[in-house]
């Protein structure tokens, strides 16, 4: 429509030229400028231009050599850039007709048996591709299964390194444990550091303590108090802290026959056991209380570690204790419920008491 519109514009500006030879300048210039005072008449705001107009101007170039000395709302580049567009456009209308855009697409079924591989084992294009070779999926390629898994793990850029990890730690849970330090600000504004070391299976502490000036012989001392050797567990993970040196993994390797490892670089996640219960501790503890000194730490935190072991209750361990809770059931309707303060009331245990 918009060509046959434009070869129309041409015919009559040529027609024009003809009739009026001396004139024609004159009488051309005269319709380009009412055009674009037409078009500022009717639009009191900035003036868009509609396909007509840009038909307009599209035969004004083609057929009139001065087209440019006119123009008070166009510019000659987006004149040009409208003829780009239209031969852009018109080659799309071409080449896609009666066809429809790209290649056959992918069923969904298979599609998603792509990325469940992919996000259940640690395999490659020609592995999924032989699996979907093997359930009578025969109407795609490896190539399109790599491109698919390229695809997925752009969207998932840990999925792998997270799921051979997490296969590790669950396969390996009864012989972990874990080291990490936190700090705590005092009154004064000093900092010091809460070393502790926690058992995998049953999320248990089994060590902790408290020093203002952390070295890797401290460190090596407190994982004598640690592990007796007949509690010595095959794994240790640890953070990747210049605390812990060389010398602290020579010392874990040989000495107490422990393999240390080391997370990888910004990925507190493979180490969850540990950072979960600095949470736990700053939400249920220091969040609460203002440390003045080193034994005023290493008070509270032996108090609430003890309730952490022995009383508080954790959903990973089935809703128990890691030392074990039996469960406290009502026998005699003489007993009332007793609310046990810990930390001076920060925390409670329940139990059943007769009454007096």
């Amino acid at each position: 429509m918009y060509q046959l519109l434009i070869r129309l514009f041409i015919i009559l500006i040529k027609i024009i030229k003809l009739i009026h030879k001396s004139k024609e300048d004159l009488i051309i210039e005269n319709l380009a400028l009412r055009q674009q005072l037409a078009i500022y008449q009717t639009k009191k705001t900035k003036p868009k231009i509609t396909d007509t107009g840009r038909s307009f101007w599209i035969a004004l170039k083609q057929s009139w050599s001065k087209w440019m000395d006119h123009l008070i709302i166009v510019r000659p580049e987006t004149v040009i850039d409208w003829q780009k567009r239209r031969f852009k456009k018109y080659w799309t209308k071409i080449s896609t007709k009666n066809k429809k855009p790209g290649r056959k697409r992918v069923k969904k079924e298979i599609r998603d048996l792509i990325f469940r591989m992919a996000g259940e084992n640690c395999w490659g294009a020609p592995r999924i591709y032989s699996e979907l070779l093997m359930l009578g999926f025969d109407d795609v390629s490896e190539a399109t299964v790599s491109r698919y898994l390229r695809s997925y793990r752009s969207l998932n850029h840990d999925k792998k390194k997270q799921q051979s990890w997490m296969t590790f730690l669950k396969n390996h849970r009864d012989m972990i444990t874990a080291m990490d330090f936190f700090i705590v600000p005092t009154v004064n504004f000093n900092i010091l550091f809460v070393f502790f070391i926690i058992d995998h299976r049953r999320r248990k502490v089994v060590h902790f303590n408290v020093t203002n000036q952390p070295s890797a012989l401290w460190v090596i001392q407190q994982l004598r108090d640690a592990f007796p050797f007949d509690q010595i567990p095959k794994y240790l993970i640890m953070d990747r802290d210049s605390i812990f040196s060389v010398r602290v993994k020579e010392f874990l390797e040989r000495q107490l026959g422990i393999t240390p490892k080391v997370t990888s670089y910004k990925s507190p996640w493979q180490n969850g056991v540990a950072e979960r219960f600095v949470l736990s501790v700053r939400n249920e503890l220091l969040n609460h209380v203002i440390v003045f000194n080193e034994d005023h730490l290493r008070r509270l935190m032996k108090e609430y570690i003890d309730y952490y072991n022995k009383d508080r209750c954790h959903l990973s361990l089935k809703r128990n204790s890691p030392l074990g809770r039996k469960i406290d059931k009502k026998f005699d309707k003489t007993e009332e419920l007793k609310s046990i303060p810990i930390l001076n009331g920060l925390q409670h245990r329940y139990n059943w008491k007769k009454i007096a």
